[in-house]
């Protein structure tokens, strides 16, 4: 079995993963605080906020389930696989409540370009996982960078883009 299905090769990127997106999760905490009056004015932010709350810890919790010892590559998969989709679903829900007509200064394909780097891959990794083909965790990376940058621009919109 190759590297891309063999989480132990990754676990150093996984521990990496974890805490940045942990301090991230904090930041983003500090970012809703100093400005939560604003962003409870305005349409569709406070769904934008749990939004990005919820990418950045999946992003914890994929990692966090990659560090566990002595998984078999199928469990592996199925874990990511049931953690990718509880956090994708409501990411989703709450997409159409934070488009365009909630706010219109956004086309939704932007905000969809937002999200779907960080939960469409971590599903596509996690089927690849459990049938041992595909890239397996090469996309669960590719998820990781995606929540992470992803829910770095909407904390940045939330932190400041509402004040100008």
């Amino acid at each position: 079995m190759g590297t891309a299905y063999t989480a132990q090769d990754w676990s150093e990127l996984f521990v990496a993963s974890a805490g940045a997106s942990a301090a991230l999760t904090g930041l983003l905490f500090v970012a809703v605080s100093v400005n939560i009056e604003r962003i409870l004015n305005f349409p569709g932010l406070p769904e934008r906020a749990l939004q990005t709350l919820l990418l950045l810890l999946s992003a914890v919790l994929v990692s966090l389930i990659g560090l566990i010892p002595g998984q078999s590559t199928t469990a592996l998969g199925v874990e990511l696989l049931v953690a990718s989709i509880v956090f994708a679903a409501p990411i989703y829900a709450l997409m159409f409540k934070t488009m365009p007509g909630a706010r219109d200064y956004a086309h939704p394909a932007v905000h969809l370009s937002l999200i779907l780097p960080g939960t469409l891959p971590l599903i596509i990794g996690s089927v690849s996982l459990i049938a041992l083909a595909g890239g397996g965790l090469y996309w669960i990376v590719a998820g990781l960078l995606g929540a992470i940058l992803g829910a770095s621009i909407n904390a940045w919109v939330l932190l400041v883009e509402i004040l100008r």
